[in-house]
């Protein structure tokens, strides 16, 4: 979600005549963009405005703007106080803030003057057809993110984006199709639609719609070659949104799915609404309907109140599920949250580790198998990067390929069968087998 708010501020400010630069303490305007989903990424954001300060300092006439999580909904009045060399603070997808500073300041490019004298710049860059930041149309635009459901309601009791992100709200259906319509213009080829529950998408628009009918509408653009959605929740993902996935050929038979625990008291605590067996009932109904999809998951290890038995009885539900990846993280405790307010961190952080471990080693032996199945098969790759020497991509399943071939930037953007003859548990190596049919 960052990414994408990112894309879209530095579009912004392109359209008013800044440039990307690549050294952010000799920049005019510098945007720090943030997340507060863990502790160890707050950590980095003090360290981050430390040596911003020491820049300000030494440049007064610089612009520093602070947006994100970090900022939230609410918080700006109190960081205005703790961070006063800061000139801007920015919610969560909204530059607004920015925009009606840099018009006080006149700090944009002249040749708008006289059209911004009329409208202000918000009007100005909403109206504009804006394209991909420089940087990215440079480095790769291959692939996009674009969010389509924004803040979340649903308040798991460990989770601090509802009290950052504010409340659930979906944006208009056009102006979701036109912001695809754009990439797809500038070259992009897969598009991930973004929300925290992207699968409550259009429930509470004037005109209520779903997920699945904007994947259709979405796979009806001409240019684009894949589609995916992140990030689901079980007790939202129906049959009508499966269905759409196993019958649009472009929609990739990939799903995150979020378990977070394979214990139905820890999940209880945390707040997620279903149970271990309302889980394993959702994988069964997706297998039925997409023999094929790879179905990743996060979990959180360490939950307050953890034990050892309830983190085996996790261990046990990931062998027997089988995902295709774990996205793993360890509990760290966020203010305001329920799981703050009323249950102890009593997990040790070194129990806490041991577990993360444990776990990744499971994952790593179920990735190993699976990955090692693929050897000697032919699938077909995104290419959307140079790395390690070789030019590297994706699978529909959204497993990372690397190609024995020369790094060629005609490569990127295409689609092409590879055929793999290695894997490890997170990648594989193969050779060009023929052009994309």
């Amino acid at each position: 979600m960052n990414e994408a708010d990112s894309r879209r501020v530095a579009s912004e400010l392109e359209h008013l005549g800044y440039q990307p630069s690549d050294a952010p303490e000799e920049s005019d305007l510098v945007i720090l963009n943030t997340c507060v989903v863990k502790q160890q990424a707050e950590d980095r954001i003090y360290g981050r405005l430390g040596s911003l300060k020491t820049a300000k300092e030494r440049r007064p006439d610089m612009t520093l703007a602070l947006m994100g999580c970090f900022v939230g909904v609410k918080e700006a009045p109190r960081l205005q106080k703790t961070f006063p060399f800061v000139d801007v603070f920015m919610p969560p997808s909204d530059s607004g803030p920015l925009l009606d500073y840099l018009q006080q300041t006149k700090l944009y490019d002249g040749a708008l003057e006289a059209e911004a004298q009329d409208r202000n710049l918000r009007d100005l860059v909403q109206d504009a057809d804006l394209l991909l930041p420089i940087e990215q149309r440079k480095a790769n635009a291959i692939s996009a993110h674009v969010p389509i459901v924004l803040g979340c309601s649903h308040a798991c009791s460990f989770c601090i984006i509802p009290y950052r992100r504010g409340r659930e709200r979906s944006r208009e259906r056009q102006d979701v199709l036109q912001e695809v319509r754009l990439l797809v213009d500038q070259g992009v080829k897969e598009i991930t639609l973004l929300g925290q529950i992207v699968d409550r998408y259009g429930l509470e628009l004037d005109a209520p719609t779903t997920l699945a009918r904007l994947l259709r509408d979405v796979h009806e653009i001409e240019g684009l070659e894949r589609i995916r959605f992140l990030t689901s929740h079980p007790n939202w993902m129906t049959d009508e949104l499966l269905d759409a996935v196993a019958e649009l050929p472009r929609a990739m038979p990939h799903l995150e799915v979020p378990i977070q625990a394979g214990n139905d008291e820890v999940l209880e605590g945390m707040r997620r609404g279903y149970t271990v067996d309302d889980f394993r009932r959702l994988t069964d109904r997706i297998r039925s309907r997409i023999p094929d999809a790879a179905i990743n998951t996060d979990i959180i290890v360490g939950f307050p109140g953890e034990t050892d038995a309830q983190f085996e009885d996790t261990c046990n539900v990931c062998q027997e599920i089988g995902f295709d990846k774990i996205h793993l993280s360890k509990y760290s405790e966020r203010p305001k949250t329920v799981a703050a307010r009323f249950h102890p961190d009593t997990v040790s952080e070194k129990d806490k580790t041991r577990r993360w471990h444990q776990l990744d080693g499971i994952q790593r032996e179920l990735l190993a198998v699976k990955q090692q199945q693929t050897v000697g098969e032919t699938v077909e790759v995104l290419i959307d990067r140079h790395a390690k020497g070789r030019p590297g991509g994706r699978t529909p399943h959204n497993k990372l390929v690397y190609i024995d071939a020369e790094p060629h930037e005609s490569l990127l953007g295409q689609t092409r069968a590879v055929t793999i003859h290695h894997a490890t548990p997170y990648s594989m190596i193969g050779s060009l087998a023929g052009a994309h049919a």
